[in-house]
């Protein structure tokens, strides 16, 4: 592994230790981060030669919470079998970690702490669910200014928009029919938990960006509550 990797797996690792044993729920976030990697519970259970049921009852809540010399094991489990996959996820967060985004494109960007169910989410910013499947979680959200994201973001810095985790709410406001922002989002390689259309109700959104959002597989919302309302309660999730 190259110094490169070396020191994205460092600052990595601790920016999970401090995100899970600062969270007033370790256990979810912990998991958050597994699921992150891909990483199934048998497999870290194997690699820390423990029994599934460890990682499970702490990640449930039904073991007391791991102390910091099991967390820093755990997480060192997650880099290290992603590590022997070729650091793919480690190397995904490279440009995370080192990229400065445009304020004037980026009005919030966030990570939770816990995940927060899609329902919970959509009743949280007032938003009519279009169509898709609600019955998932999401990690964080990024809001943007829409057409100034799609006509001035490269696809390396659009990439960046996803921040640690493609599981959030990708959040375009100003947008006139939806479509433009699920186009953007099918000629990417990831895919968002969620995408919100700012400023729209339901009948105004383009057929084809819903049908596009169904091909994706990505759900699709749309808010018109107002800007900085909207800011104030996502700052306030998770």
């Amino acid at each position: 592994m190259n110094e490169n990797v070396s020191d994205i797996r460092k600052r990595l690792a601790e920016k999970m230790a401090g995100e899970i044993t600062l969270s007033n729920n370790p256990g979810e976030t912990l998991k958050k981060w597994r699921k992150n990697f891909e990483i199934s519970q048998t497999n870290l259970s194997d690699f820390l030669d423990i029994s599934p049921s460890v990682i499970s009852d702490y990640e449930s809540g039904r073991r007391k919470s791991p102390g910091t010399l099991i967390v820093s094991k755990i997480i060192e489990g997650i880099l290290e079998l992603d590590a022997r996959n070729g650091a793919k996820k480690i190397r995904s967060y490279q440009n995370i970690l080192r990229s400065e985004f445009n304020v004037d494109i980026i009005y919030d960007i966030h990570e939770y702490a816990t995940p927060i169910r899609l329902d919970n989410f959509a009743e949280s910013i007032q938003a009519e669910k279009i169509t898709g499947n609600f019955n998932k979680t999401i990690n964080g959200h990024t809001m943007i200014d829409g057409p100034r994201a799609i006509l001035e973001l490269s696809s390396n810095e659009f990439f960046r928009l996803y921040g640690w985790s493609t599981e959030r709410a990708l959040i375009f406001t100003k947008v006139s029919t939806g479509k433009s922002p699920l186009v953007a989002i099918r000629v990417t390689n990831l895919r968002p938990g969620v995408v919100v259309l700012h400023g729209l109700k339901t009948p105004e959104v383009d057929p084809i960006a819903i049908k596009i959002a169904e091909i994706e597989g990505v759900p699709l919302m749309a808010t018109c509550l107002p800007t900085n309302k909207l800011i104030d309660v996502l700052r306030n999730l998770g």
